[in-house]
Formats: structure tokens, C-alpha cells, sequence
């Protein structure tokens, strides 16, 4: 597969951020009261994704170390700053609507995640597709868990009217609970046809951090999964090598004792 493909696959599917990784709840939970609402907040988080994602990849190499995480945060923190004047300028209803969301999105842990694990150390090409990917995996789950709050909620659809009249809507569904409850449902449906997700990937298989939410440490995250994969490896190697001396070690002391006893039964001789 094209590495560009694979990144947009890995962000929407695999890795999706939102139904996979269970990564930035809180706009997540928090803005998605409408489709309109839910479509908004992805594509402004996915344009700074891919913005942030290209300019870290081309400060890679000037980047001192040391310093790397405060200077993500201002270059994330500069385009933030340019998409909200934007939206004030052009979409003031969608700002208004997102409101403290929007300058939100600086910390967000998708976009921090996918700079320190990802930009940092590609080229500007994959990292662009990495961060587009991964925006479209986050738009794509605001988007449905939005659809199905304003339908249940207020029987429309985009602010268009869906049900009929004699519908009466559930309005829990366009309050904070409402939220919670539409995910619990959708994470629900992919258990039930084995999508990947956080919840019901086997351990060891899928994710690199297992899927085992129950033990997890919030260390590990399928962005790691190259370096898990290698500690997995090593702690296999390591495990092998003790079987080999254990096993070792107890033939010796099997063919010593062998001696020993052949040893004394010379002597009765």
C-alpha cells in the first residue's frame, strides 16, 4: 500500500482517534449537539493537524530536544490562533457555536500525539497525509456522534427538519448525557461487529498498547507501537535466553549428578 494511502487509512480506520484510540473526549463529548456542530470542529481540528503536522516536520532537525514540547505548542498554538480569526471573520455563527473549543484544540492530545510520535521524526509529505488522515478519523466520529444526537434529540438533520411533527424529541440526547450515551452506543456497535476500537481489540493484537484499558497506564498508545512492538520482542528474546539457561543449567546439574552417582558406585565396587 502507498505509504500516503496507508497514513489516511491508519487515521480513519485503524487508528481512528475518536472510536480506536478513545483520544480528545472532551470536544468530542462536549461540542457535538448537531452534525453541523460535529463537522465543524473535525475539519477546523484537521486543518491544524495537517498546518501543525507540516511545520514541526520542517523544523524537525532545528528543533532542539530539550524544548520540543513548548515549541509544538507555540507552533500549534499559532495556527489555532489563525483558523479561530478565520471563523470569526467567515463562519461567526460555527465560532460562536464551538466557542472556548476552538483555542481548546492547542492542548488537544491528538494534535500534541501526533507531533511528538509521528512529525517529528518524518518527512512533510507523510506527515501531511498523517495529520490529514487523522483529522478525517476525528471529523468522521464528531460528524456521526453529532448526526445521532440532533436526529434522537430534535428529530432534524444539519438543522433541517427529518422526523415528522408528531415526533416527540428526546432531548436528553442534546444534553451533556446525551453525549455519553451515543458513544457507550456506537463503541456498543463496534463491538458487536468486531470493528477495531479500545475496547475490544485482544490483548497483544491491533493497537500496540493491547486494548487492555482495564491495566492501562496511559503510557501507551498504538502511536508507540513501533516501540512496544521492540519490547515485546526484546522481553521475548530475554525469556528465551533464560529458558535456554534454565534448561541448560538443569542438564548440567542432571549430568553431574549422573557422575556423582556413577562416581560412587565405583567405589562400593
Amino acid at each position: 500500500m502507498n505509504k500516503c494511502v496507508e497514513r489516511l487509512y491508519n487515521g480513519i480506520i485503524r487508528e481512528n482517534p475518536t472510536f480506536v484510540l478513545m483520544l480528545g473526549m472532551c470536544p468530542t463529548l462536549a461540542v457535538t449537539v448537531s452534525g453541523m456542530n460535529g463537522l465543524g470542529m473535525g475539519l477546523t481540528t484537521t486543518a491544524v493537524l495537517v498546518l501543525s503536522n507540516a511545520m514541526i516536520s520542517l523544523l524537525r532537525k532545528v528543533i532542539p530536544d530539550k524544548v520540543r514540547i513548548p515549541a509544538f505548542i507555540v507552533v500549534v498554538a499559532s495556527f489555532v490562533t489563525i483558523v479561530q480569526f478565520l471563523l470569526e471573520a467567515y463562519i461567526p455563527a460555527l465560532n460562536d457555536a464551538l466557542g472556548l473549543y476552538i483555542p481548546l484544540i492547542v492542548v488537544n492530545c491528538i494534535i500534541l500525539g501526533r507531533a511528538e510520535s509521528y512529525a517529528s521524526k518524518n518527512g512533510v509529505i507523510l506527515s501531511i497525509f498523517d495529520g490529514l488522515g487523522m483529522g478525517l478519523g476525528f471529523t468522521i466520529g464528531l460528524t456521526a456522534i453529532g448526526i445521532v444526537r440532533e436526529i434522537i434529540g430534535s428529530g432534524k438533520l444539519f438543522g433541517f427538519g427529518l422526523l415528522p411533527a408528531s415526533y416527540e424529541p428526546a432531548t436528553i440526547f442534546v444534553l451533556a448525557p446525551g453525549a455519553f450515551f451515543v458513544l457507550a452506543l456506537l463503541t456498543a456497535l463496534q463491538n458487536v461487529f468486531k470493528a477495531p476500537s479500545a475496547t475490544n481489540v485482544p490483548a497483544g493484537e491491533g493497537i500496540a498498547c493491547g486494548g487492555n484499558c482495564g491495566n492501562c497506564s496511559g503510557t501507551a498508545c498504538a502511536a508507540n507501537h513501533g516501540i512496544l512492538e521492540a519490547e515485546r520482542a526484546a522481553k521475548k528474546a530475554e525469556a528465551l535466553k533464560k529458558a535456554k539457561a534454565a534448561a541448560e543449567a538443569k542438564a548440567k546439574a542432571a549430568a553431574e549428578a549422573k557422575a556423582a552417582k556413577e562416581a560412587a558406585e565405583g567405589k562400593e565396587e
